[in-house]
């Protein structure tokens, strides 16, 4: 109570400490983001020769040229970074949404799902910061990083302010003992009668911090500074979720009327400053900002906006009900990746044969699927939301392997060298066609190197970002020293995200090498 006294008397005063970023020239209004100007693209180093490439009169400027390898996609899933299905080993309740009684062993059999590429976790404040000044971890958070280390897998992970599936609270003692909260407007019941009744339906009222508090501030500045400190670059992590407004982090404190700001320019302005310092901490690795409407009218779209300008990336939590993020998601500039979380309904190994016909013989998950392929992202979650198992996983997928298998395949980007002409002269060298069998863009700038086989680098360079499109070929130059021969060459693969370089298998079915490379052998017959 006495927190709430505090608050009111501070808002009476206009005491509310002011912040210094930058004010936003206007809030960013509803728009359709195909061609959208968002600014610049990430920039490319040693940027490759695209074309055109004549080899005719009167531009015959590559003559003799033909193509001499050709490769085709493969049906085996070739993960890679930035791209993947996600195993969530927690996600809105902590270790409470794990099912069973030895939650350890059952995040172990979590990890060896060979379906998840990556894995996600999603703990509070006040799991992993107890005092200022140090982070400390929980067992299962550590268990996880040992585990993924072990298994060659990837993290990505978000800190919850706010969570109301947890029956504790979110926020650390320290937070809540010199920032004051102030009361959400409304109630939260169920959409459907349940037997059992979910934390989130539970509590007896909802409060929000003032995250404009200088306290908060500077609290908030030190976790991003001791969280960067120890995973920004780290290459267990494979991105890090924005933090952003109310429940769950992602930016709204739905159904309820107000926020704890006491208007929306303040509100706006805290939210531009907190994005800022994560921009200003974690300068390798993707943040991942949720493309939530502004039903809470905290700023979301400044951030979204923001987000696509500094080249981090984007999520969304749902792909049913608000047709705002399908536009943004699905018509996103190529080079900016997507993670689409999709929880499975509650019951669904359970759902009936005839619920099944009833659609047409399309599961509710299965249509889910579908319908996450058809945005174009490159991540989906494998994720049984309140009921995390990995028993449940795997069963549904014996019952119904075919969209798992096909998202599986198909999700983000599947690079390959479709087309590899040589061209001779005073100048001889390489023209590749480099295709894309995913369904995603390429999310940062395609690194190609030409190796000898002493393995020694003869031409390098990148595309330009985003490229090559799904469905699309994108040619490139490779100039060789007069007299080189092709066949035995290596072509190599990277992407670079954020500054920072990660290794890429091709994704064809001709035979590549344990690097991920292919070494170029005739395989088309000249005509």
């Amino acid at each position: 109570m006495k927190r709430r006294a505090l608050f009111k008397t501070m808002a009476l005063a206009g005491l509310a400490a002011p912040l210094t970023v930058q004010e936003s020239a206007a809030r960013v209004v509803a728009h359709n983001w195909d061609k959208y100007a968002f600014g610049s693209v990430p920039p490319v180093k040693d940027r490759l020769n695209q074309g055109p490439f004549p080899e005719y009169a009167p531009e015959d400027l590559y003559p003799g040229g033909e193509v001499v390898m050709a490769t085709t996609p493969t049906d085996e899933v070739v993960p890679n970074f930035g791209k993947g299905p996600i195993t969530y080993i927690t996600g809105n309740m902590g270790l409470a949404e794990i099912v069973g009684d030895n939650k350890l062993q059952a995040i172990d059999d979590l990890v060896r799902i060979p379906l998840g590429q990556k894995l996600y976790i999603r703990p509070t404040w006040r799991e992993i910061q107890k005092v200022r000044g140090r982070l400390e971890f929980p067992e299962y958070w550590k268990l996880v990083f040992d585990l993924a280390r072990q298994h060659n897998k990837r993290i990505g992970f978000r800190i919850q302010m706010r969570a109301p599936d947890y029956r504790e609270e979110a926020l650390p003692d320290f937070i809540l003992h010199n920032v004051p909260m102030v009361r959400l407007e409304g109630v939260w019941r169920p959409e459907r009668p349940s037997r059992v009744v979910e934390p989130r339906y539970d509590h007896p009222y909802y409060e929000e911090p003032r995250y404009d508090h200088p306290y908060f501030q500077e609290a908030f500045r030190e976790l991003n500074g001791l969280l960067a400190a120890e995973y920004n670059g780290n290459p267990l992590v494979e991105f890090f979720d924005t933090f952003m407004y109310g429940f769950w982090g992602e930016g709204h404190t739905w159904p309820f009327k107000n926020n704890p700001f006491p208007d929306y320019a303040t509100a706006e302005r805290t939210w531009l400053n907190m994005f800022e310092v994560q921009l200003e901490q974690w300068t390798k690795t993707p943040l991942v900002t949720n493309t939530q409407p502004d039903v809470s009218r905290v700023g979301n779209a400044e951030l979204v906006d923001r987000t696509i300008r500094s080249h981090n990336w984007l999520r969304t939590d749902t792909i049913f009900i608000e047709n705002q993020q399908i536009e943004t998601v699905s018509n996103r500039p190529p080079w900016i990746a997507a993670a689409v979380e999709v929880g499975g309904a509650d019951g669904i190994v359970e759902e009936s044969e005839a619920a099944i016909r009833a659609r047409e013989g399309v599961t509710s998950s299965d249509n889910a699927i579908q319908h996450v392929m058809d945005i174009g992202p490159h991540y989906w979650s494998l994720w049984y939301r309140h009921r995390i198992s990995a028993a449940s996983i795997m069963n549904y997928y014996q019952r119904y392997p075919k969209m798992i298998d096909r998202i599986c395949r198909k999700i983000g980007y599947n690079v390959r060298p479709s087309l590899i002409w040589t061209y001779a002269g005073e100048n001889p060298g390489l023209i590749v066609g480099f295709a894309n069998d995913g369904i995603a863009g390429v999310p940062g700038v395609l690194r190609v190197s030409v190796l000898g086989e002493d393995g020694k680098v003869l031409a390098e360079g990148g595309l330009d970002a985003g490229y090559p499109l799904p469905g699309k070929i994108r040619q490139a130059q490779f100039r060789l020293a007069k007299g080189a021969k092709w066949e035995g060459l290596k072509l190599k693969a990277e992407i670079e995200v954020k500054g920072v370089r990660y290794p890429v298998r091709w994704a064809c079915h001709q035979k590549t090498n344990p690097d991920g490379s292919l070494t170029l052998a005739r395989n088309v017959q000249a005509e």
